[in-house]
């Protein structure tokens, strides 16, 4: 049979990358098309569009009011550039995309409309500053919109489509916590309202029924607990008894069902969309392969020689000895093809990171072998191999622990810290002397470097420190800061020596990329309401220096707040009067303490409904968005605990690992490093430090601290679909629901 020609190569490559990313986007197969594809793939142009993106939501910052301010020309002239980028890159995903599929795409309409309304806006706010005419920006609360729906930003939309199908739930949990806060508010009203109660500030306690609503609202967040018992508390200790039993059912039970109802529709959803990745790549690995098959005998299968170009296109910077690796695994019984169950696990191999470590000899072997290799060298090496010097330094980074707790003006003391730096610049030297360095100071040795960059950086400050310290003139106490900072992250070393503790340390690796997506989140929220207050409270709070004498200074530069918490506590500095002052004020609402102090103060100062602004931001970011982000934490470690003891992995991970070594070097062409290189002290080492290293290649997974929990999951619910599976039809999968059977596989709604 003749080969495929080389456009069916090239989009059978898309399709395989498609698969490998996890891409979602329905793109014309036409050859012009799928290089246009490529391009709108290709990492620079990613690039681009996220640094537009955060450069359009950056200028907030520059525009008025401003933390520093720009002209007006400057700033409508990069809000306009960032429009035309964002239209470009809309149009440029037009051309690659069906225009049906384009067009009934909510996320491309929803970029469109706000682009035109951001240029209307900046037309209309232009004229009229031009006039002398002060008006609101309004259009820069969309500006979130381009970060949330472009195709880039797929993980950001699927954390709103978890909130957005939770919410049916909440909102029921919601109203019902609703109905108890207004009832225990009425009894409130009912039993202290009549009692002429006043509250430590001298205030009517309890007299009026919204701010009893707002006070025991703030009460579920503990945040004004226990000031707003006290005065009934004081009239009669049986009061307490009504608070007591607030407490449990709205702070203890509501809350936690808040918890339990997210976390349950959060597994629900994940596991859905999980379940839309795994089939959508099955069907994208199956396009490929009917792109590039033949006939071999009864099966249609892919030769070896346009597999081989296909992972060429599709992974470019892999070597020719990794490549050789998977067909290895691809082509288990070396028939010169590929099957279809085989072709379609390609993804999976490419995703899997496999380190490859070209075992070289030390340097000082070549260039002293002699003396590297004398008795007393090979005790030596021998004795920085052995499990117990780890233990000795990890005795002596706690000995020096308690030296960093004791008083630094003690002269022994002082003393100590240059014998423990010496300690710890002598384990390097031995661990450089013992291992290859270049593999020990490897890519993704992270531990190696952080202690040698510590150490060093400790060395060097403590030096300038002390020469400093000698001269009278000079204040060396920022030095000395940063002799203590570094001191102190020296102890961060013995984490990674204790199991338990290398375990939350792993899930915390895994969950960064995820985090990720709640900071982008986070960020859509900040900045929506950071816009709209500034255009609430902005000049409503001033700050002034402590020692100033302008008027009503020690209110914050308003009378409404005389003699208010928020100016006793000294609280002037938070405020909307810019962007980042914005931004810090959210970030204390979301800590949530003293949250009601805020709300009371900027209240005062504007109308009493302006309260509505704060609860409203505390409904969102503390009790949808932080009760999501437990719910992942949650499920992370579940996952990272259940692979901990069940040593979860894919059939093909252990294909991998029970070829070892199988790839020598004198079996290919190419003895190239791969980039990836890894290894690890423990593993150059051996068994007890004295097995001989062999010579050639060696494979290897790479830790389980380079997985992702997405990844892990998604892994999971492939292994219930059977390899002949092909999976619904495109439509059935892009409209699957979490309560949906799935299709021939009716065994995936019991993956977690």
């Amino acid at each position: 049979m003749a080969e495929p020609p080389a456009q069916d190569l090239l989009l059978a490559a898309a399709f395989v990358s498609d698969a490998q990313y996890n891409r979602n986007i329905p793109f014309k197969t036409s050859p012009e098309a799928v290089r246009l594809y490529y391009l709108y793939n290709h990492w620079m142009m990613r690039t681009a569009t996220y640094f537009f993106i955060f450069l359009n939501l950056s200028l907030a910052m520059f525009e008025e009011p401003a933390v520093y301010p720009l002209p007006f020309l400057v700033t409508s002239v990069l809000e306009v550039l960032c429009l035309l980028v964002f239209l470009g890159r809309l149009a440029h995903f037009a051309t690659v995309t069906l225009h049906s599929v384009f067009w009934k795409d909510t996320k491309n309409i929803c970029i469109m409309v706000a682009i035109l309304l951001s240029l209307t806006d900046l037309a209309i706010y232009g004229v009229l500053r031009v006039y002398g005419v002060r008006s609101i920006r309004w259009s820069r609360i969309v500006r979130p919109i381009f970060l949330i729906n472009f195709a880039e930003s797929r993980q950001i939309r699927r954390a709103f489509r978890s909130i957005r199908n939770t919410l049916p739930e909440i909102t029921y949990v919601f109203l019902l916590f609703m109905f108890s806060l207004l009832m225990f508010s009425l009894m409130a009203l009912k039993l202290f309202g009549e009692r002429n109660l006043q509250t430590a500030e001298g205030l009517p306690y309890f007299r009026n029924y919204l701010e009893i609503v707002f006070d025991l609202y703030v009460l579920v967040t503990t945040a004004n607990s226990p000031d707003v018992m006290m005065p009934a508390f004081d009239f009669s200790s049986w009061y307490a008894l009504f608070f007591i039993a607030f407490v449990i059912v709205n702070t203890y039970i509501f809350m936690s069902l808040f918890l339990a109802v997210v976390y349950n529709n959060y597994k629900k959803h994940l596991k859905n969309e999980i379940r839309k990745l795994a089939y959508m790549k099955r069907r994208k690995m199956i396009e490929a392969f009917n792109l590039l098959k033949e006939e071999e005998g009864e099966q249609l299968v892919v030769r070896e020689a346009r597999w081989k170009q296909l992972v060429k296109l599709v992974a470019p910077d892999i070597s020719n000895s990794h490549r050789e690796l998977l067909l290895r695994i691809s082509d288990n019984e070396q028939k010169g093809f590929v099957d279809k169950k085989s072709f379609v696990q390609l993804a999976d191999l490419l995703n899997i990171q496999v380190v490859t470590l070209k075992l070289r000899s030390h340097p000082l072997a070549r260039w002293v072998p002699r003396v590297y290799g004398s008795a007393a060298s090979r005790l030596l090496r021998g004795l920085v191999r052995h499990r117990a010097f780890v233990w000795t330094y990890d005795a002596i980074i706690l000995i020096n622990a308690i030296f960093i707790a004791l008083d630094e003006e003690t002269p022994y003391i002082s003393y100590a810290e240059w014998v423990f730096l010496a300690l710890y610049v002598t384990e390097i030297l031995l661990k450089v002397y013992t291992y290859e360095p270049r593999a020990f100071f490897g890519k993704t040795q992270f531990w190696n470097w952080f202690d040698t960059l510590i150490i060093f950086a400790a060395l060097t400050a403590t030096i300038l420190n002390a020469t400093l310290k000698s001269t009278t003139k000079y204040n060396s106490q920022q030095i000395l800061d940063i002799v203590f900072i570094l001191r102190v992250l020296r102890l961060i070393r013995i984490v990674d020596s204790i199991q338990r503790f290398r375990v939350i340390m792993n899930t915390l690796i895994n969950i960064v990329p995820t985090m990720l997506t709640f900071g982008g989140l986070t960020l859509v929220v900040y900045c929506v309401f950071a816009i709209i207050g500034m255009e609430l409270f902005h000049g409503k709070i001033q700050f002034f220096p402590a020692d100033s004498n302008a008027p009503h200074a020690l209110e914050c530069g308003n009378p409404a707040l005389k003699d208010s918490l928020f100016a006793r506590g000294k609280y002037c500095k938070n405020n909307f009067n810019d962007f980042a002052s914005s931004f810090i004020v959210l970030m204390e609402l979301t800590v949530v303490n003293q949250w009601h102090v805020f709300a009371n103060g900027f209240a005062n100062v504007t109308v009493q409904p302006a309260k509505l602004y704060f609860i409203a931001f505390h409904i969102v970011m503390v009790i949808i968005i932080v009760n999501i982000f437990v719910s992942f934490i949650l499920e992370a470690f579940f996952v990272e605990y259940s692979l901990e003891k069940s040593e979860v992995e894919t059939a093909i991970e252990q294909k991998i690992q029970e070829l070892g070594m199988g790839v020598q070097e004198d079996e290919l062409q190419d003895e190239q490093l791969l980039d990836n290189m890894e290894s690890d002290e423990h593993e150059l080492e051996g068994e007890g430090g004295t097995k001989p290293q062999p010579k050639g290649l060696v494979f290897k997974i790479a830790s389980k601290r380079y997985r992702t929990v997405d990844a892990l999951l998604q892994r999971m619910f492939e292994a219930e679909i059977p390899l002949e599976d092909e999976g619904p039809s495109l439509e059935e999968i892009l409209n699957l629901s979490p309560s949906a059977a799935i299709p021939r596989n009716p065994n995936s709604e019991s993956v977690a």
